[in-house]
């Protein structure tokens, strides 16, 4: 499920899928997306790259037309490969960078960015 907060500048994505199951904040006033992968117990945080993440309108639509014609063909799909290797807990630097709806989702965990 997908939930835009336009007032906010953030969605939040739910994947419900047994093992494979996530929570991800895009939080466009911050640039930054936190994804919160259940099976690893571990938040993996990157950067927003506009060239390569959509726009939050963008993204609105995109999961519209996903909804609607159940299958969108669109250049702006993002996959992203996570090399683990460097965690650290969230220190009060990182959740005033962060903000505060991505230190919801992953306060006391990993953090792999």
């Amino acid at each position: 499920t997908m939930t835009i907060q336009n007032e906010n500048h953030i969605v939040e994505v739910h994947v419900r899928s047994g093992v494979y199951s996530s929570d991800t904040i895009f939080d466009y006033s911050r640039g930054y997306i936190a994804t919160r992968l259940f099976s690893r117990n571990a938040c993996f945080i990157m950067k927003i790259n506009k060239k390569d993440i959509p726009e939050l309108e963008e993204l609105g639509r995109l999961a519209f037309e996903r909804k609607t014609m159940k299958a969108v063909y669109s250049p702006n799909n993002v996959w992203v490969q996570v090399q683990s290797g460097y965690s650290l807990l969230g220190s009060l630097k990182d959740w005033i960078v962060y903000g505060r709806p991505i230190q919801q989702l992953c306060s006391g965990l990993p953090l792999y960015r």
